[in-house]
């Protein structure tokens, strides 16, 4: 497969304070990230809250600019190119963002928001651009004559819809997701998740999602990369991770994810300690305080993200004792986890408008 994303030692510092009598703080928000994308794929992008997949992901498009490594798209360097060149690429890498309330201005119909991207990227004419926002609002499942509405009179999943049909409109080759269904209901999040499967699939679209539910990774992603305070520590196929994590981080995150299954679930890898700060990191490998594995060599050496197809950042990957994770122990949780999206895939076709006999009075 060819890779349509690539990044190599992407590094981002924020400094904070600086004021009068305050030192100045350099937070390591990304440290080091090499990760590529196969056009077509499905890639995810897990860890705990402030480890820095926004951040990465912002960077992958650059919307923020690194402090060091580069970013490669189809062979072209992002961090290299003009502002000019670089807007004429944004028409085939879009963004979809966590809270579609506020990533909608409210001052703007849903066909002024969704008909942006075609006038900007397209320079398509307000006639050319109507008929296909209708297509669009058709294909993210809303009725076209909601068009002339605002973003304050749908709800949230409606509005993430409304996101989604904004992030296709120019056409893009590549698409990411901060979080796309983590303020939603589960019910409606099913929805999303199929309606973004759906539309990988007609669009021919390389997919990146940044997610929590580790549920929805597994349903719908073919490669996760999982981070932890700003480094990737495993990454590899995703039936591979969920089923025989190499790394002490990626066992814990799985052994939290609760069996629909009395009594088959796998006994917790409870993490001591608390996530040491980006501001001032540890030495070495920056989960050894936390790690139950650590020795020596943790605490002075950096381990190195290695292994091939399924690569590990850590000293004693090889030599870990099988792991015990709740995707191992429930069998039945992935299938449940299918039936879980699957049973809303109806929901998420585009609605079918009433003929003049289904018309109530």
């Amino acid at each position: 497969m060819s890779v349509i994303l690539q990044t190599e030692g992407l590094e981002k510092r924020f400094i904070s304070g600086g004021g009068w009598l305050a030192r100045r703080t350099t937070i390591h928000a990304v440290n080091g990230v090499s990760l590529s994308v196969n056009a077509g794929e499905t890639f995810a992008i897990v860890g705990e809250s402030g480890c820095g997949k926004s951040t990465l992901a912002r960077l992958l498009l650059r919307l923020i600019d690194p402090s060091a490594g580069r970013v490669t798209y189809q062979g072209r360097d992002l961090t290299a190119l003009p502002s000019d060149q670089m807007r004429a690429l944004r028409a085939e890498m879009q963004f979809i963002f966590q809270d579609p309330f506020s990533s909608l201005n409210p001052r703007m119909s849903v066909q002024s928001i969704i008909a942006e991207p075609m006038r900007l990227h397209l320079g398509l004419s307000a006639a050319a651009c109507r008929g296909r926002v209708a297509d669009l609002m058709a294909r993210v499942g809303l009725r076209p004559e909601m068009a002339d509405r605002y973003p304050h009179e749908f709800s949230g999943g409606q509005r993430q819809r409304i996101a989604i049909a904004r992030a296709l409109a120019s056409g893009p080759k590549l698409v990411i997701g901060d979080e796309p269904v983590s303020a939603l209901d589960v019910s409606v999040q099913a929805q999303i998740v199929n309606l973004l499967e759906d539309l990988k699939a007609d669009f021919g679209l390389t997919l990146i999602i940044i997610a929590h539910d580790l549920a929805v990774i597994r349903h719908m992603a073919d490669r996760v990369a999982v981070m932890y305070l700003g480094e990737v520590v495993e990454q590899g196929p995703t039936e591979a991770l969920f089923t025989a994590p190499r790394h002490p981080y990626t066992r814990a995150l799985l052994t939290a994810i609760p069996v629909p299954v009395p009594g088959r679930g796998a006994a917790r890898a409870v993490l001591g300690g608390d996530i040491p700060s980006p501001a001032h990191p540890p030495a070495g490998c920056k989960f050894h305080t936390r790690c139950p594995f650590a020795t020596e060599i943790c605490a002075t050496t950096r381990p190195v993200l290695e292994g091939g197809a399924h690569a590990v950042a850590c000293h004693h990957a090889d030599t870990l004792p099988p792991a015990q994770t709740a995707a191992r122990a429930g069998q039945g949780r992935s299938a449940a986890a299918d039936r879980r999206f699957a049973l809303y895939r109806q929901m998420s076709a585009p609605p079918k408008t009433p003929t003049n006999k289904e018309r109530l009075p």
